[in-house]
């Protein structure tokens, strides 16, 4: 048999779900290990948890949707999952070692939004622990975006213009950040960058920025 006949794509899903690649990295790096407490904020049905409990790791998280709760529930009955927006976290402060806010941030209504949830999200982790984001920029892509309808008296974007609501070149509208934006708000939480902003742009859709950094 050879080693393509004995691949098994379905194998790899069994093992680490739908998993992003980005936080796979994070694991590859041993920054999310086995004896940390990790919080997904935002956590959805729990693509990203699958690996972590088959591994016995401490997780917890929330999500608005009550239905995604009760799938990630279901995954793992005897952690803590709770149906709540990601600004008005219950957790206690300080009771993660680990911070997962994959594909959320981005679904803020406004910088005052933006801003709630970031320092909630902040205040659940560990000083010294590890914050992960994931969300939409205007990096690689500001001359292809346009100000959403009904914030229309946005200026256009540049990689200088900070945080607000526009529409992708998908036609999705999202609140949109750039570098500026995340360096500054890594310097006034007190924490520090891990790793350097990766982006990625995917052509005529959108751009994508990992975000790594460490409380302080």
């Amino acid at each position: 048999m050879t080693d393509n006949a004995k691949f098994n794509p379905a194998s790899l899903r069994t093992e680490f779900g739908d998993i992003d690649i980005y936080v796979f990295d994070q694991l590859l790096r041993g920054r999310i290990a086995p004896g940390r407490r990790v919080f997904d904020a935002g956590c959805g049905g729990g693509r990203n948890l699958v690996y972590l409990l088959r591994q016995g790791f401490d997780v917890f998280g929330n999500d608005l949707n009550p239905d995604a709760v009760a799938k990630v529930r279901a995954l793992a009955p005897e952690s803590d999952f709770r149906v709540e927006a990601i600004e008005d976290t219950s957790f206690a402060e300080a009771s993660a070692d680990v911070v997962i806010a994959n594909a959320v941030l981005h679904f803020a209504r406004d910088a005052a939004h933006f801003e709630a949830m970031l320092r909630s999200l902040w205040r659940v982790l560990k000083p010294g622990g590890v914050f992960f984001a994931r969300l939409a920029s205007t990096i690689g892509i500001e001359g292809q975006l346009q100000a959403e309808p009904a914030s229309s008296k946005l200026a256009p974007p540049t990689r200088a213009s900070g945080g607000g609501r526009y529409r992708l070149p998908d036609g999705s509208d999202c609140y949109l950040v750039d570098a500026d934006t995340i360096l500054e708000w890594t310097a006034r939480l007190g924490g520090e960058l891990l790793d350097p902003i990766k982006t990625t742009v995917v052509h005529d859709q959108r751009s994508m920025t990992t975000w790594v950094a460490r409380r302080r």
